[in-house]
């Protein structure tokens, strides 16, 4: 089996990256190293390539043809939700014509089995605790509308094309497989408060008086690697007989408040964190978690690990990127 892993010099798809090559699939990653680092795809072949630009229809379709691939998992996107309403129109450029690009190379190349990186943004601001895939999206930002747009497209090429696609909706990801696999990134709310200390900052909270138990925001974390295994879960689909269902949710089933997050990293940090209270932030639910009920009955996935295990691998990478400046990340 050879697969097309688009983004996969990224936080998420090295990971994937990493399952495939272990368990003998040849793997080629199509990436513009923007944000991507060259070093996480070794043991696969690379191309670098912008998959915004209009000729990369052709080559992505060469590729494919060259390479015999079957299959092909697409994570590049722009995915910052500020960001995507202050710069929609790189958004719409970029996330949606890249797609359009690569849905189009694998028509020409006749390859039919595609995974798509979709988002819990999609939803926007559901009004119940526990979102199943029935939910109808109603995204709130340039960013989530980019993302459920590219699920009609994944439908559009079913019907035009013959294509098997799934979309997978992801909460809240973090942690690492690998420590050199870690999220180099500041956008979410590990690698924040991580930063956050490193810098010798406490960490903020944005909001200590919605309905939830501690009157912080609750959410769904998902393992790095769990969600990984559920890309390798989703390809095993495409690749079988019946395939009932197009998009799945892919979390824990279970919450966890931006309090309880910040306890498990001062757990693993073995040090004590009084964070800063601030405004709430326009937009955010009190609560968000999924169902993983689909996913579990469809595909078999269910993710192994929790907080505790999410956040301890997250500060062990971060500690391993900055051994060689350990002052950079004072204790207490």
């Amino acid at each position: 089996m050879t697969t097309l892993v688009i983004g996969g010099a990224g936080y998420i798809g090295s990971h994937v990256v990493r399952l495939l090559l272990e368990q003998g699939e040849r793997v080629i990653v199509v990436d513009d190293l923007s944000t991507g680092l060259r070093s996480r795809a070794e043991g696969a072949e690379l191309l670098e390539l912008d998959v915004t630009r209009p000729e990369a229809r052709e080559v992505l379709a060469e590729s494919l043809r060259s390479s015999g691939a079957d299959s092909v998992i697409h994570f590049a996107a722009h995915k910052q939700v500020g960001e995507s309403v202050e710069n929609p129109e790189m958004y719409w450029h970029d996330n949606i014509g890249g797609l359009a690009n690569v849905l189009s190379a694998c028509a020409s190349a006749e390859v039919r089995d595609v995974v798509f990186s979709s988002s819990a943004a999609v939803y926007g601001v559901p009004d119940v605790d526990l979102v199943t895939e029935d939910l109808t999206p109603r995204p709130i930002n340039p960013y989530g509308a980019t993302k459920y747009v590219g699920e009609w497209m994944l439908a559009d090429a079913e019907r035009a094309h013959g294509m098997r696609t799934v979309a997978l909706r992801y909460f809240n990801v973090a942690g690492a497989g690998w420590p050199e696999l870690a999220d180099t990134a500041v956008m979410n709310l590990v690698p924040i408060v991580l930063d956050a200390l490193e810098q010798g900052r406490a960490p903020v909270v944005f909001g200590d008086d919605y309905d939830t138990p501690d009157g912080t925001g609750i959410r769904d974390y998902v393992h790095v690697l769990d969600l990984a295994h559920a890309h390798l879960a989703a390809l095993d689909y495409l690749r079988g007989e019946e395939r009932p269902h197009r998009v799945f949710n892919v979390g824990t089933g279970e919450g966890s408040s931006v309090l309880e997050v910040i306890d498990a990293i001062a757990r693993a940090r073995g040090i004590e964190i009084t964070p800063e209270i601030g405004a709430r932030r326009p937009g955010d639910p009190a609560r968000l978690i999924c169902s993983g009920d689909r996913i579990a009955q469809t595909l078999g996935w269910k993710s192994e690990h929790g907080l505790d295990d999410i956040v301890r691998s997250a500060v062990e990478a971060r500690a391993a990127a900055l051994a060689p400046d350990a002052d950079a990340y004072p204790e207490g």
